[in-house]
């Protein structure tokens, strides 16, 4: 996981994998969306592809680069505990939240009265 969050930590290495995820490319077509140099994207996806978040085709004289999407799924499964905790969190406050309004709508109905 460390070295997930290392190499998309990087600006340039996060904008290389939101390109991916609308299909593969080649280094040059990345090169040319993100205006950097191809040695320049080169390294970024050695480093993404390390990080198992990249997986390279060749075809020919061109490399074609695709999302490893089985890193993503770990990635999602991890972020997924602390959805889970996040909206046990906000369900309990929406409890809370309507018992309150539940004592006001009362109080102000004891008021009326």
């Amino acid at each position: 996981m460390n070295k997930t969050f290392s190499a998309l930590a990087e600006p340039n290495r996060l904008h290389i994998v939101e390109l991916l995820r609308d299909g593969p490319l080649t280094v040059g077509e990345i090169a040319d969306r993100l205006e950097l140099q191809q040695p320049q994207v080169s390294k970024h996806l050695r480093v993404l592809s390390d990080a198992e978040l990249v997986e390279v085709q060749p075809s020919a004289n061109k490399r074609i680069y695709n999302l490893q999407f089985q890193s993503f799924k770990e990635l999602d499964g991890w972020l997924d505990s602390f959805r889970r905790m996040w909206e046990e969190r906000f369900d309990r406050l929406d409890d809370y939240l309507q018992q309150m309004l539940e004592k006001e709508k009362k109080n102000q109905f004891d008021l009326e009265d």
